[in-house]
């Protein structure tokens, strides 16, 4: 499929997700279809963090067609009930992001604290700075790969 800006312009050469949607970058695939692909983070806030981004280039998350952002929810959710069931976590996150890469992408992770994502309003220390979160295994996010593909295959066919 060719990634396309949010206005259908040309493709974005130098777009590190629309590179890795393209299978020229090598992720940690969890989920695949024809819109969308979610792959483990290289720099998860836990182990178990997936990025959901649609094949097409967008922007920002408000350029989304209502169905692609509605199926990026929807492939959200059934992450959700596996990582709660993979990693014994009550709650797990859901963000629209786009801060680091100028293509659409909803962060997907188990929290084990409730500060594994938050708001600045939370912060009593203003001037904190950040850094990534350390590079993860390649056989730690392999083995990620097979224990959601194991619970949403499991959710699946429950259903």
């Amino acid at each position: 499929m060719t990634t396309t800006h949010s206005g259908g312009e040309t493709p974005h050469q130098n777009c590190i997700f629309c590179r890795i949607a393209a299978g020229e970058i090598p992720a940690h695939v969890v989920y695949e279809d024809e819109q969308l692909k979610a792959f483990l983070d290289i720099h998860p806030i836990r182990p178990g963090h997936v990025l959901i981004i649609p094949k097409a280039h967008y922007d920002y998350y408000d350029d989304l067609p209502p169905e692609v952002a509605a199926a990026i929810v929807h492939l959200g959710q059934r992450l959700g009930k596996a990582m709660k069931a993979a990693y014994g976590v009550e709650r797990v996150a859901f963000v629209f992001t786009g801060t680091d890469v100028a293509h659409t992408h909803a962060h997907v992770l188990p929290m084990h604290e409730k500060t594994d994502i938050t708001s600045p309003v939370y912060i009593e220390q203003q001037g904190l700075t950040f850094r990534l979160a350390p590079r993860a295994q390649d056989e730690d996010l392999k083995a990620a790969v097979g224990l959601l593909n194991d619970h949403m295959s499991h959710a699946s066919a429950a259903k």
